[in-house]
């Protein structure tokens, strides 16, 4: 039988050109839509220390995000994988796993975890180029074009962003805006790479890629039933009953293919956990209950509720980890942010990567001993952020240092000031309250 190949090069300077193999450009790319072509550019792969790819995906209609496209490049290979035509993917996320090799995506969470949901695997050597841009500029999280802009001072296609990735044929314009999406990762890798090192943030930025894997495996390997929103200043109770009906809805979309919150909103969840009711009747009286598809999963609501209302109230989540904090550790961690953000910026890295506000309260309450020795230590507490912020935090709290407002009309009117001879620490009583 005679096989044709459908793969085919675009010749990017004229932005529609169609040409063959023997005349390729740098800046041409091939589109794999057969097992054949994909072994082919697995083989070419192979042959590389370092290759950067993206996706393209569609995660509103069903349970996980449906993969449309993979965008690769290395040292003279561009390709896009047409994944809704080439389905058996597992020789090239194995190849991303192979050690000595460096994967570069840019916001890789997505396409991290299709390498786990296809074949329970991370990458050898992973590099975000949004995560090691945070770690030398002052700004995160980033989108590609604007980090392209930054550093490298180059235009990025801004066309086809509203595409349904699921829709075939594909244009040609629509495969160029995927492939310029990897065009400039190798590019950026290196260059990020340069000033990580001549900052000494290297190992700043390995730490920071093993702590984002092991976020982002628990996310898509684990149940995390505390992300619905809402569940703040429910009783142990009302989260055992969130608890089960989580896992039950999550089971129900799994089955059906269809978003979790599809099948019930996180609002009503949380309702029907205040309500602590099992009674199917009192449960379709709540409003928004009254949708059709809603009356068919009445009874599995019902048996969630009960189940969560059985359990014995030790094993119920939620209580005081630690001491609670007095209110004023809120203030003060909101207003120390403040400060630390003008600090970031100095030092040429995001405060949105560094922590929150939040982050900041639970690090002067755990200097302050509100924490036991159980709990985990705070994100400002340990590794690169510890010698960033809690040295300064040490020195605010001992007297060593102060905070005082310099220039109003600066972007950062907050200053801290080290200086040893200040006669009087600042101190917030952590004594428990009568």
């Amino acid at each position: 039988m005679l096989m044709v190949s459908t793969a085919f090069l675009i010749f990017y300077p004229s932005r529609t050109q169609c040409v063959n193999h023997s005349q390729k450009t740098p800046d041409a790319f091939e589109t794999i839509t057969t097992d054949s072509q994909l072994k082919q550019l697995v083989l070419k792969l192979a042959g590389h220390t370092h290759l950067a790819f993206d996706t393209e995906f569609v995660s509103e209609h069903t349970y996980r995000s449906q993969l449309c496209l993979i965008q690769v490049a290395a040292p003279n290979t561009l390709a896009v994988i047409d994944t809704l035509k080439v389905v058996e993917l597992d020789s090239f996320w194995r190849l991303l796993t192979e050690p000595g090799r460096t994967t570069v995506v840019h916001a890789g969470r997505e396409e991290m975890g299709f390498i786990l949901h296809a074949i329970g695997m991370r990458p050898s050597s992973l590099f975000d180029v949004q995560l090691a841009a945070g770690l030398v500029d002052h700004d995160y999280p980033s989108g590609y074009a604007s980090i392209v802009r930054r550093f490298l001072n180059l235009p990025t296609n801004k066309g086809e962003t509203r595409t349904d990735w699921r829709q075939r044929p594909l244009s040609p314009a629509q495969l160029e805006y995927a492939v310029d999406d990897v065009r400039h990762l190798e590019q950026l890798w290196q260059t990020l790479q340069d000033k990580l090192e001549a900052s000494g943030r290297s190992l700043w930025m390995e730490a920071e890629m093993a702590t984002w894997q092991d976020d982002v495996e628990e996310s898509f390997l684990r149940k995390r039933w505390r992300r619905v929103s809402g569940l703040n200043g429910l009783s142990r109770r009302e989260l055992a009953v969130a608890r089960e009906l989580w896992h039950w809805r999550d089971s129900i979309a799994e089955s059906r293919d269809m978003p979790p919150k599809r099948v019930l909103r996180d609002d009503l969840l949380v309702e029907l956990c205040k309500r602590k009711s099992a009674d199917e009747r009192q449960i379709g009286a709540i409003r928004g209950m009254q949708r059709s598809d809603l009356k068919h999963i009445v009874h599995g609501l019902s048996d969630a509720i009960a189940k969560g209302l059985a359990i014995p109230e030790a094993e119920c989540p939620g209580g005081e980890r630690h001491r609670a904090p007095p209110p004023q550790l809120a203030m003060l961690g909101q207003f120390l942010s403040t400060a630390i953000a003008g600090v970031c910026r100095q030092m040429h890295i995001a405060p949105a990567l560094v922590g929150t506000a939040a982050d900041m309260r639970d690090l002067l309450a755990y200097k302050l001993g509100y924490f036991s020795d159980n709990d985990p230590v705070p994100i400002l507490a340990a590794g690169w952020r510890e010698q960033m912020v809690g040295s300064l935090v040490d020195d605010l709290l001992a007297g060593r240092a102060s905070l005082r407002i310099s220039d109003i009309h600066s972007p950062d009117p907050l200053t801290i000031e080290r200086s040893p001879e200040l006669p009087v620490p600042l101190v917030v009583d952590n004594k428990e309250s009568n």
